[in-house]
């Protein structure tokens, strides 16, 4: 199960920090969890992943320097801290697990992932 949480609306240049709580995955090393996101019209984009046991993490452009990805084992949960928050950034984010692999950002390829959130609104606006 996958439960995202910490959506809502924030202005222009805020923050925000989602979380997602997995319970009953074993993630080993070649497991990954990942963000996404989908905005009204448009199709679901990848925004940041995790994984191995070093806590690899990879982002999608828009989201190097102002989005930070990490995970707190002991509460099976996964964050995405997000700064400096634009109106462009309003979407529905979701949380994947993907068991083996992970996204590729560069190319859209890859494993997005294996089982997926419900998904927390996510609104910029003044």
């Amino acid at each position: 199960q996958l439960v995202e949480s910490g959506g809502g609306l924030v202005q222009p240049g805020g923050s925000l920090r989602l979380s997602c709580e997995h319970t009953g995955f074993i993630l080993d090393e070649y497991a990954s969890v990942s963000w996404f996101r989908q905005a009204p019209g448009k199709s679901r984009q990848g925004v940041s992943s995790i994984r191995g046991s070093g806590d690899i993490t990879s982002y999608a452009d828009f989201a190097k320097g102002r989005f930070s990805i990490s995970r707190d084992n002991a509460n099976n949960t996964v964050y995405l801290q997000m700064d400096s928050l634009k109106p462009e950034d309003t979407a529905i984010y979701y949380c994947a697990v993907a068991e083996s692999g992970c996204i590729q950002f560069n190319s859209g390829s890859g494993n997005w992932g294996d089982y997926w959130g419900q998904g927390t609104q996510v609104t910029v606006s003044s």
